[in-house]
């Protein structure tokens, strides 16, 4: 984790798919930076214009299949609409989200990522917030 940001991702060296080290101070903050790192590791770059808008909602019991939930369904939205995210408003209602996504058409994308796993997933806390490790099937 980097000593100076409260919130970020930085990749993981892994055998044969992609891992991503997600941290924050909750846990809004830890699935935005989550799809900041995915699209990231992607090599995605968003067209100008037109912004477009997405309503995502999930119930959930647990923050790991929130987490992967969230991503999955980004992956699918890049992956049917070739539409990928950079602002994220996020509400938590009990154990419902609501996120109002907003992004564009892909202008470019390197990277293919297939899905987001539950492989070794733990959200654990830590002295500064959450910790998380992603592994993304590629």
């Amino acid at each position: 984790m980097h000593p100076k940001s409260h919130f970020g991702f930085r990749e993981i060296a892994h055998t044969a798919d992609w891992e991503l080290e997600v941290w924050a101070p909750d846990l809004g903050t830890l699935l935005v930076q989550a799809a900041r790192g995915m699209y990231h590791l992607a090599e995605a770059k968003l067209s100008s214009h037109p912004r477009l808008n997405r309503k995502i909602e999930f119930s959930f019991q647990e923050p790991e299949t929130l987490l992967i939930d969230f991503l999955t369904e980004l992956i699918f939205l890049t992956e049917s609409e070739g539409l990928a995210f950079d602002q994220y408003e996020l509400q938590f209602k009990g154990n419902q989200l609501i996120a109002l996504v907003s992004g564009a058409k892909l202008e470019s994308i390197s990277k293919e990522i297939k899905a987001a796993t539950y492989h070794n997933l733990i959200i654990r806390e830590s002295e500064r917030g959450l910790i998380a490790n992603i592994v993304f099937d590629v």
